[in-house]
């Protein structure tokens, strides 16, 4: 066995290789621009950021910790090894050293994203005390394929009976509007089935900050449904095309609980998916969901996604 030993991560030394590792390990680019971005984002929130090394100094893998937003005793640990060097002691001293840290810290509750290819992470995760709390599958689907025509019936039948389809751009992306979107998207998120009731957001500015004023926000791409029966807003479906990516990203689709059943979730989503093939000019769109919310996987198993890998979500309770 070699011998380890940690040190503080160096960010001008290390982030480029962090970065190459959460591509590796997620499948997913990360640039090296977006984890500095990211560090700066949560770094008041970071409580363990330490690399494991060799004696000959090479890097084997890193842990990253931070403390939850809303919630002061929970944190996400991030334990990232380099597969060719696995089984060599990094991830136990590289976990040990993040627990000790959250305990110190006030921590009580920690999570851990697993991906759900990697039987030998889950049992890392399980062997030290952490169960699944939610599976998140990941889908993708080739919009040139998709044939979109069929639901222009529906989406009339829809707006014969009052309903308004529109998005944020049309509608000004004003103060007001964002408030709508912001109580409709809050609420419909927690309460999405298998969803544990958490909103994503603490409050109205926490989520003006954090999407309206996002880079990747694109209030043409955030498609709404409004009852004009009685100005309730019952659906939407929020689509973008990140920075560097070759694909469009459906962020959330979701529906009042007073309008399900009345297939709005599926009309809303064929305007954002149209969206992201016409005007984002993207040949391919990808999603996650809860593996517990049966109905979106119904409409995206129609619509013609295929599976990807995707996260396993554990979850440890210190004691």
């Amino acid at each position: 066995m070699p011998i380890l030993h940690l040190r503080p991560i160096d960010l001008d030394r290390d982030l480029g290789e962090l970065a190459a590792l959460f591509t590796l390990v997620q499948d997913d680019p990360t640039t090296e621009a977006e984890l500095r971005d990211d560090y700066e984002t949560h770094k008041e929130r970071i409580f363990c950021l330490n690399a494991a090394e060799d004696e000959r100094g090479e890097l084997l893998g890193f842990n990253w910790a931070n403390r939850d937003r809303d919630q002061a005793d929970k944190a996400h640990f991030y334990i990232l090894v380099k597969p060719q060097r696995r089984n060599q002691g990094a991830g136990r001293l590289l976990y040990a050293n993040a627990e000790r840290a959250a305990r110190a810290a006030g921590i009580r509750r920690i999570e851990m994203n697993v991906r759900d290819t990697d039987p030998p992470s889950r049992a890392f995760a399980e062997r030290r005390g952490f169960s699944e709390r939610t599976h998140s599958i990941a889908m993708q689907m080739d919009l040139d394929a998709f044939d979109d025509q069929p639901y222009n019936a529906l989406i009339s039948h829809l707006q014969d009976e009052g309903f308004e389809f529109t998005s944020m751009e049309t509608l000004g992306n004003d103060e007001e509007s964002q408030r709508r979107l912001f109580r409709l998207n809050d609420t419909a998120a927690a309460e999405t089935i298998g969803a544990d009731g958490s909103h994503p957001w603490s409050d109205f500015e926490d989520f003006e900050h954090r999407v309206c004023e996002a880079a990747w926000y694109i209030p043409a791409g955030q498609m709404v449904v409004i009852d004009t029966n009685n100005g309730e807003w019952a659906a939407m479906s929020a689509i973008t095309r990140f920075a560097g990516r070759d694909y469009a990203y459906n962020l959330f689709t979701g529906v009042d609980k007073r309008y399900r059943g009345r297939k709005l979730g599926q009309a809303v989503k064929v305007l954002a998916l149209r969206y992201a093939r016409d005007v984002l000019g993207a040949h391919v769109v990808r999603t996650h969901h809860n593996t517990q919310n049966k109905p979106i996987l119904a409409i995206d198993n129609k619509f013609g996604y295929t599976l990807l890998p995707g996260d396993y979500v554990m979850v440890k309770e210190l004691l």
